[in-house]
């Protein structure tokens, strides 16, 4: 998009990738570059209820009855925030849509504002590799420094290198099993996902198993044309 288009339509980009594949640290990467806004929808909502918005009062009553929010609701929030001052330059979508219901939903809304999905990004993985890299995973308990069993283990075994603290802890979730599990519901549900973006022209695909910065670059490619 030209300058003078992107001050009236702000550029919209879905991410796409399984737990592991590095979502969040991208997209913290080109929220500093280019000026997005990562919208996730746990954020969304859990902002939306803070600020006591018609949609987030809806989406309290229902997470307080132990139920999940519909549609409709993830919509309307997303619908306000998308009209913030701060989403000028465009936003980053993690974690919405999940299905081709929301997606067809998203693209409604997005048509009433005069927007339109400019790239859905896939980070494609390999799923043992996704397993090794997600179940080695273990932080310091004292300041939250990330090690690996595989690639990043204390210099002085049991000790800290940040702040020396001997305390270490895993996920719960954080195990093959699990992991596993939620590889094998994350392609099924994405699957369709990919074909539906894939239709409409706008699905990029990036290997998502190399080094940050390579891919960071890559997205960065990506997200210039859009932007």
């Amino acid at each position: 998009m030209d300058g003078a288009t992107n001050m009236t339509t702000p550029a919209v980009l879905i991410l796409l990738g399984p737990p592991g594949a590095g979502k969040g640290t991208q997209a913290r990467m080109l929220e500093e570059k280019f000026g997005l806004v990562q919208l996730s929808t746990g954020d969304l909502l859990r902002a939306a209820v803070a600020a006591g918005t018609e949609a987030g009062k809806k989406a309290k009553a229902v997470m307080e009855a132990g139920q999940l929010v519909s549609d409709d609701i993830v919509i309307a929030i997303l619908r306000d925030r998308l009209a913030a001052d701060d989403t000028g330059k465009g936003v980053i979508l993690d974690g919405f849509p999940r299905t081709t219901v929301q997606a067809e939903a998203l693209d409604v809304l997005l048509e009433e504002t005069g927007q339109k999905i400019d790239a859905a990004i896939s980070l494609e993985v390999e799923d043992a590799a996704m397993v090794t890299r997600i179940s080695g995973r273990y932080t310091c308990a004292d300041c939250g420094e990330g090690y690996h069993d595989s690639f990043k283990q204390p210099e002085e075994a049991g000790v800290c290198d940040k702040c020396q603290g001997t305390e270490f802890k895993r996920r719960a979730d954080d195990n093959a099993e699990t992991v596993a599990s939620r590889l094998k519901a994350y392609h099924a549900q994405t699957a369709p996902l990919i074909a539906y973006y894939d239709g409409q022209g706008v699905l990029k695909r990036i290997d998502a198993m190399g080094d940050i910065g390579g891919i960071a670059g890559s997205l960065g490619e990506i997200v210039a044309e859009a932007c």
